[in-house]
């Protein structure tokens, strides 16, 4: 089978589960103009596995908005700088169960039947191009370079969002639902720690996130600060493209070694987080964050095995400073001076880092507003994510905000202690997704089930016509 049967093969499936077909909705209309059911923000992969599942519950009046350019959402080809997904092949995430749509069907229509076997983990490009793939084949709604600059309840169940970028075709939109798949970052902010950020010039130093000119640091010295995976996948890239030596800077005295994720793929939490009470959540969660993530064991033999390769274990930044050579980092071990550092300290949630939720952020009920954690276990990047109710919608902490929060769902990363990792991990979208659906179009409907309704039992048009006795039959 090559790509352009496979697309045949696509349409034939979603013709059999009658795909599409007349929207149930009926249209609102605003003089200020168009008013959409629901605007997506965020045109990576959760982004456009949300748009599939909201057009195969007949909601078409949909938009996905993203301030890439096409081909270029997500962490895939622009700050990911690994060389394959950790996630195991096997895993299906944004198919909805149609066999044509998984990556696997897409992998042997681009290189041929054999091979599948000998693969262990997705590369990374692959996966962007199945990406690119899964939007066109589907035709997906996605107007790129677009940016929600703010997020504006209008008070009449209608939000406003206020738009810029390239693309940009006006500077608002209206909308009946937002959905913010936004991503790992979509909850909060990358993390630099203050006595990095307010003591040293931005041309010394980057987050692991952020555009780096490695081709200007060749042949230069950099340190990485942090022992999770992406530290090692950007001392490996680092050191691809010519730097002479990366240093890696860990606080614990060992790396971490157990991925939590592995358990749970197989343990059925991921699918059945949803059930669990509050405490149970939250222990979930934050023996979760006290592990971490480690580098895969690929990753890190690939940058261990560069010469120019260094590891410093119980070693944190006690302090950083600007000299006339570089960055003078000082840890328990000594002092080092580098050329560049290279910040992998991860991220920080909290709705009011969000720019876009400036206006209704002090709404937004936190778990530290529902739950108060044993002292053993409390942790406050746990405390400060959202508290969403099971389909990803925020909650609010007072009355005021109940108005003003309805219709906003939130399908990214900081869902992770109130829906598990169903949002914020390519193994946990498959049981996501049809929540987040479920509860989108539930919305909608009891918004609009008055006049659902209404139609309902005035509804009178006959369907049977035969007629008893019979007509006598002219001869």
């Amino acid at each position: 089978m090559n790509i352009e049967t496979l697309k045949q093969q696509v349409k034939r499936d979603l013709s059999y589960l009658a795909y599409g077909g007349k929207d149930w909705l009926q249209p609102f209309t605003r003089d200020e103009g168009h008013v959409y059911d629901v605007v997506i923000i965020g045109g990576g992969q959760s982004g456009l596995a949300t748009a599939f599942g909201l057009l195969r519950e007949r909601i078409s009046n949909i938009i996905v908005v993203d301030e890439n350019p096409e081909g270029f959402e997500g962490p895939w080809e622009t700050y990911a700088r690994m060389e394959t997904l950790r996630t195991p092949k096997q895993l299906t995430s944004i198919d909805f169960g149609i066999p044509s749509l998984t990556y696997r069907s897409w992998w042997k229509a681009q290189f041929g039947p054999k091979g599948w076997d000998s693969i262990d983990k997705i590369p990374r490009s692959d996966w962007m191009n199945y990406l690119r793939w899964y939007r066109k084949v589907l035709n997906l709604p996605v107007m790129n370079e677009v940016k929600v600059e703010l997020l504006e309840p209008t008070g009449e169940d209608i939000h406003r969002l206020h738009i810029s970028g390239n693309k940009a075709p006006t500077t608002t939109l209206l909308t009946r639902k937002v959905i913010l798949a936004t991503g790992i970052q979509g909850g909060g902010e990358w993390h630099v720690p203050a006595f990095i950020s307010k003591k040293l010039p931005r041309f010394l130093y980057a987050h692991t996130s952020e555009d780096i000119d490695f081709v200007a640091l060749k042949n230069k010295k950099v340190a990485i600060l942090g022992g999770g995976a992406s530290a090692f996948e950007n001392a490996n890239f680092a050191l691809t493209k010519g730097v002479s030596e990366a240093h890696i800077f860990v606080r614990r005295k060992e790396l971490p070694r157990v991925n939590p994720i592995r358990q749970l793929e197989g343990s059925g939490i991921i699918e059945r987080y949803h059930t669990l009470t509050d405490a149970e959540k939250y222990a979930t969660i934050a023996h979760f964050f006290h592990y971490n993530q480690p580098p895969t064991n690929d990753t890190f033999q690939r940058s261990s095995s560069w010469p120019g390769f260094h590891l410093h274990l119980g070693a944190p930044w006690l302090n950083v400073e600007a000299t006339n050579e570089g960055a003078l980092v000082t840890t328990p071990q000594g002092h080092f001076t580098f050329d560049f550092l290279i910040i992998s300290t991860g991220l920080l949630t909290d709705p009011a880092l969000r720019p876009e939720l400036s206006l209704i952020e002090k709404h937004i009920t936190r778990w530290r507003d529902r739950y108060k954690a044993p002292k053993e276990i409390a942790n406050p990047l746990v405390d400060t994510h959202p508290y969403l109710s099971p389909g990803f919608a925020f909650t609010s902490r007072d009355n005021v905000g109940e108005k003003l929060l309805h219709g906003i769902f939130n399908f990214n990363y900081s869902a992770l202690v109130s829906c598990g990792i169903s949002a914020s991990a390519l193994s946990g979208l498959k049981y996501g997704l049809p929540r987040l659906i479920s509860a989108v179009a539930d919305q909608l409907f009891l918004d609009d089930r008055n006049e659902i309704l209404r139609n309902y039992f005035d509804y009178k048009e006959p369907e049977f016509i035969g007629e008893w006795p019979k007509s006598k039959l002219k001869l």
